[in-house]
């Protein structure tokens, strides 16, 4: 058979992967390696979305998970050969606004941006060493989750500290690019009209973001110098007064991990709620904590949709994606409900169908929900990296 690409999406405790064949938009095979560790549980579906069956290969780490996935793929589709395998990476740096292909230079400079996404990078890399060890012929290629808003301005990409700081990398990144990147490329190919003018896309799901979008290209993002930043998620805090930090420490005696721990994984939707960090159990739950948190979450949103029209300069339409976005009818509706003022008026029947326009017919602002494909991105980028005919069997 002739070789198709294989994408990788490693995070913290999951890597989420899809195989193409040479040529095709649609994958051969999708799957998630979840809670990678004791508890590892992995799920593979083909092109039309039956499952597959998996290898009885370990998930206790990033490695033993990736040839447990490649295992089940080699018995899926026996002699399927890999051109090459695309990565999402969160962190590029200063420098890095298009996709690569890796390196020993290029890794060591990923390498050194760790500090930046202590809880994301470290396991990207993994992925790749990874991937590298299966297919060591194969090119890997490295698609930046920050690269789609190294065109912000300055005033959206700097903060209110000496510039010695800025000079040192420490500035508004931005993440979540693949999913803005793809669904800037969707509105470009469907609502032409729409792509020339201002839209608010709001990525929500375990981890939430926005980003404002003119003309197709990124002015600001509620995420900054991490992915901290913002909007509430799962269970991360969003924007928090740096105050609050120094008290920990000074008051309450936190040490760097423990904020850390803090931060990343007791916050956010969880710790609100006191339940969970998943919006589909805390919309089921008649707990008053879990009103309060969806509460929180959702006048986070409406605020930060404000942010980035004001720093657009106005607002042509919003953009629902991600795992919430795309799924709760309820978040977008609360959302939307006291933002008649910029023109937003939803139609309850299409936000209750899901449908891709959800807005009424006499709305001034255009509220859509466009499905992402963060794997589509990357299988782009890798095709339009790939040089040769470098192949090895799967």
């Amino acid at each position: 058979m002739t070789g198709g690409i294989l994408t990788l999406n490693a995070g913290s405790s999951s890597l989420k992967f899809a195989l193409f064949a040479a040529g095709e938009d649609r994958p051969m095979a999708t799957g998630l390696a979840d809670r990678i560790g004791p508890e590892g549980a992995l799920k593979i579906k083909d092109g039309t979305g039956a499952p597959l069956p998996r290898s009885e290969g370990s998930l206790a780490s990033h490695g033993a998970a990736l040839h447990c996935v490649l295992d089940s793929l080699r018995a899926a589709f026996p002699g399927q050969e890999i051109s090459a395998v695309g990565h999402r990476v969160v962190h590029g740096g200063i420098v890095h606004d298009k996709p690569v292909r890796l390196d020993a230079a290029v890794m060591a400079e990923l390498e050194r941006l760790a500090p930046f996404a202590p809880l994301h990078q470290p396991h990207n890399l993994a992925g790749i060493r990874a991937a590298v060890e299966a297919f060591p012929q194969a090119p890997q290629i490295a698609c930046f989750d920050t690269a789609f808003h190294r065109s912000h301005p300055w005033v959206n990409d700097t903060f209110g500290l000496p510039r010695a700081y800025y000079d040192r990398g420490v500035r508004r990144y931005g993440f979540h690019g693949l999913s803005y990147d793809y669904i800037a490329g969707e509105i470009a190919r469907t609502a032409p009209t729409l792509a020339d003018g201002k839209v608010v896309v709001a990525h929500l799901g375990n981890g939430a973001s926005l980003c404002g979008i003119r003309q197709g290209r990124s002015i600001a993002s509620t995420m900054g110098f991490s992915a901290l930043d913002g909007l509430p998620m799962g269970t991360r805090c969003g924007q928090l007064d740096p105050g609050v930090m120094l008290y920990l420490m000074d008051q309450e005696g936190m040490t760097p991990a423990q904020i850390t721990d803090l931060l990343y994984t007791q916050s956010g939707l969880l710790g609100l709620s006191g339940i969970s960090n998943d919006m589909r159990t805390l919309e089921m739950s008649e707990a008053p904590e879990a009103a309060e948190a969806i509460a929180y979450f959702t006048y986070r949103i409406q605020r930060e949709i404000g942010a980035m029209a004001a720093a657009m300069g106005g607002i042509d339409a919003i953009v629902f994606t991600g795992g919430i976005g795309e799924n709760s009818r309820l978040v977008r509706e609360r959302v939307c409900a006291t933002l008649g003022w910029m023109g937003v008026e939803l139609e309850p029947g299409r936000n209750a169908a899901h449908a891709r326009v959800i807005s009424s017919d006499v709305a001034r602002t255009t509220v859509m929900v466009i499905p992402t494909n963060e794997e589509l991105v990357i299988l782009r980028a890798t095709r339009a990296l790939l040089q040769g005919n470098e192949r090895t069997a799967a």
